[in-house]
């Protein structure tokens, strides 16, 4: 009859000893029902880019993790020579990435590949409370994510121009990049130029002065890097600006390139007095002539040296303070055909969603948590990139490398909605070789008429 009394009080200690030890480990965790138990099953999210290493996201992969401790996001980065074919096997394969980055300009042809934001999610929020005894709870929410009409109230005009196509949303900019002047301090400063030239009236001159030539009128010191096709890093962007600056139309209402203005006859049109004007560059007997196709690369030349003025992006800097470390770098806005109505070319990438993605809904989740201002900030500071968002353009204004681009994202635009960008971009370096080479007016004539048709033809 004595061992009821015992057995009852070793029940009632090994009670106790199961409540002080949840009590006294830090933390517990309230019994889960089974919708949360489904949404915090372990998941992977293999995310590919090409251009910043890990570490630009490893702040912001802990601040989600902190609210989605199930969800793994594996970080991969390619080299851009590489990435698209890699991209391709992969899906083939049925081993591609759920986020992947792509340059807008490819989005018409990556369209069928990509899943569009939804327009709600489902995710299981951790909340650990404070104090000496934390205790673990998750929270399900059905979010809203993000409309239209948010994302053109946020972004620049372009954004959305590009990003939405039948009323959905397919990705997501983490910078917006726009054409910039790149310009090496010590030649302008030995050339007498106070400031970068902001007109191009006033940019011909610069180059005059900078320009150097041995006795047998071989290039020694170029002013810049204009007039080819094939040996000028983003021949398309420069010459679509200049047209689109010189008030061409470079697509119809109907999407079809045209580069005309009101002005059927191509040989007298906005769009082929801005080929002239970046040929000359390129011609030896125009007082501009700084330019060969003998030249080395643009970008090249630029770090060696051997040219005052280029123009690319802000994804070019890490190169050019790799490569050139004492290279007296400058970066201001490009020149404007009328400084009161500026108009900019923005070439930037997107943040997507595959098709083949196993989580879609948890993958965009992923992409709107990185996209809010507090954690895009996080990443801009370390990647150093031009912002998206409006309310952080100004935060930029005042950083020397970050506000010619910064500053341009109101007033950019681009064009080409075609389903093949290499073979555009291709195109246009052909037309402007052509044009350098040409003799006659008769044949300079049909050099931009061949070049819209092949344009074309990547559009049907």
């Amino acid at each position: 009859m004595a061992k009821r009394p015992l057995r009852k009080y070793f029940n009632l200690l090994s009670i106790f000893l199961i409540i002080s030890f949840f009590a006294t480990s830090g933390f517990g965790c309230k019994l889960q029902s089974q919708a949360v138990k489904e949404k915090t099953q372990p998941i992977t999210l293999n995310y590919w880019r090409v251009w910043d290493d890990a570490d630009a996201f490893d702040s912001v992969i802990t601040d989600y993790q902190a609210v989605h401790p199930n969800i793994k996001i594996n970080y991969r980065k390619f080299r851009y020579e590489e990435y698209e074919q890699e991209l391709l096997n992969a899906w083939a394969e049925d081993r591609g990435p759920d986020i992947f980055s792509i340059p807008e300009s490819w989005l018409m042809e990556y369209e069928p590949k990509i899943q569009p934001m939804p327009a709600e999610i489902s995710m299981a929020y951790q909340h650990v409370s404070t104090g000496l005894q934390k205790e673990v709870t998750y929270e399900l929410k059905t979010l809203p994510t993000m409309t239209t009409r948010q994302l053109k109230d946020n972004y620049p005009d372009i954004v959305a121009s590009n990003l939405i196509i039948n009323n959905q949303i397919y990705g997501l900019p983490l910078s917006l990049e726009t054409l910039v002047m790149f310009y090496n301090k010590d030649i302008l400063n030995n050339s007498g130029i106070a400031q970068p030239p902001t007109t191009w009236n006033a940019f011909q001159d610069a180059v005059q002065k900078m320009a150097r030539f041995g006795t047998d009128s071989k290039i020694i010191q170029a002013g810049t890097a204009l007039g080819t096709g094939n040996n000028i890093d983003r021949c398309f962007d420069i010459l679509s600006v200049l047209m689109m600056q010189n008030g061409a139309t470079m697509a119809d209402i109907n999407g079809s390139p045209t580069f005309f203005g009101g002005n059927r006859d191509t040989s007298k049109t906005p769009g082929n007095d801005a080929l002239v004007f970046y040929t000359d560059f390129a011609m030896p007997l125009k007082s501009v002539y700084t330019w060969s196709s003998d030249m080395p690369n643009s970008l090249d030349a630029f770090m060696a040296g051997q040219v005052g003025i280029i123009f690319g992006y802000n994804f070019n800097l890490a190169t050019i303070k790799a490569q050139a470390p004492r290279l007296s770098l400058g970066v201001a806005p490009i020149p404007q055909v009328n400084s009161a109505t500026p108009k900019n070319y923005a070439n930037y990438w997107i943040e997507t969603v595959s098709k083949k993605s196993k989580n879609p809904n948890e993958a965009w989740d992923f992409v709107l948590f990185l996209s809010q201002k507090q954690e895009l900030s996080k990443y801009l500071a370390v990647a150093q990139r031009p912002a998206p968002l409006k309310s952080l353009i100004n935060s930029q204004a005042e950083d020397e490398f970050l506000h010619a681009a910064s500053t341009q994202t109101l007033t950019a635009d681009n064009w080409y909605r075609g389903k093949d960008a290499p073979a555009a971009e291709s195109a246009f370096k052909e037309m402007a070789n052509q044009y350098i080479n040409a003799s006659t007016d008769k044949e300079k004539s049909s050099i931009m008429s061949n070049a819209l048709y092949k344009i074309i033809q990547t559009m049907k």
